[in-house]
């Protein structure tokens, strides 16, 4: 695991102001989103946010966003 990814695993995530998509439409399986430094992004199953969120760097969310948007994934 590469240093930066490290230290979003090292983050204390209890303060983050979590949000779901307006897609959602009530649905309570989607997942919620959260802003980390550095513009990286915390991702959680909104059934279960006890469990542990993945994290992603800024250049990971942004190639992420650009598949969707590109219809890859």
């Amino acid at each position: 695991m590469s240093d930066r990814k490290t230290k979003l695993y090292e983050l204390d995530l209890r303060e983050l102001v979590w949000r779901k998509s307006s897609a959602s439409a009530g649905e309570h399986e989607c997942v919620e989103v959260a802003e980390l430094p550095g513009g990286g992004r915390a991702v959680r199953d909104s059934k279960n946010p006890e469990r542990e969120p993945l994290r992603f760097t800024a250049s990971e969310w942004a190639a992420f966003r650009q598949g969707v948007v590109a219809g890859e994934l």
